[in-house]
């Protein structure tokens, strides 16, 4: 009978040089629009919270990407969340260059108006976020778009009859090492670990 080696969590362990490990991450579409310029779209993976009051999120983008250009003379840009069916069409404006082709029109998505920025929001995106600009940090390979949230756009059949946002029933897709997963059961919730259980 062959002995079973089991992988024990911690026994063995390589260190690499510095790298970017950081997953799971939200794959978003940033769409952003620029005078005399059709809106485009790119699909970014360095984005995240970074004050809640007030609302500020942050987007990191290579300056050599056609969009970085259009969030940098406009001040503004829009983030749209990715869902299951999205994420044909976030991979695709993640490859392919605003300079060669309308991402809108290859993927069939729909540029709905804003309510305080020029750049559309993407229609089938059950959440869009408004953001101006209001700082850029030069850090490297990317320069970080610090942007105020001036407003969210909800689509509403992703709401109940008590008003909530169910977002988490919206099918919202991530990104992980070079691939895009679905998200899976709940582990639990906000606050759980130090919840009393009922008797």
């Amino acid at each position: 009978m062959k002995s079973e080696k089991k992988k024990t969590a911690g026994t063995a362990r390589q260190v690499w040089k510095p790298g970017n490990m950081l997953y799971l991450l939200p794959a978003v579409m940033v769409s952003c629009a620029l005078a005399g310029e059709r809106p485009n779209i790119i699909t970014v993976a360095w984005t995240g919270t970074v004050c809640s009051s007030p609302a500020m999120v942050s987007i990191s983008v290579r300056p050599e990407r056609h969009s970085y250009h259009m969030i940098r003379e406009s001040g503004e840009f829009v983030i749209n969340l990715t869902t299951e069916e999205l994420v044909r069409a976030a991979d695709y404006c993640g490859v392919r260059s605003g300079r060669d082709v309308d991402k809108f029109e290859e993927m069939r998505l729909t540029p709905l108006k804003a309510s305080q920025v020029a750049a559309p929001l993407i229609g089938e995106s059950p959440v869009n976020i408004e953001c101006r600009v209001e700082q850029v940090l030069e850090l490297g390979s990317h320069h970080m778009f610090l942007a105020s949230v001036l407003a969210v756009d909800v689509d509403e059949s992703w709401m109940n009859e008590k008003g909530k946002l169910e977002l988490n029933k919206a099918g919202l897709a991530v990104y992980s090492h070079g691939e895009y997963f679905a998200l899976g059961k709940r582990l639990g919730t906000f606050g759980y670990s130090v919840k009393r259980r009922k008797n």
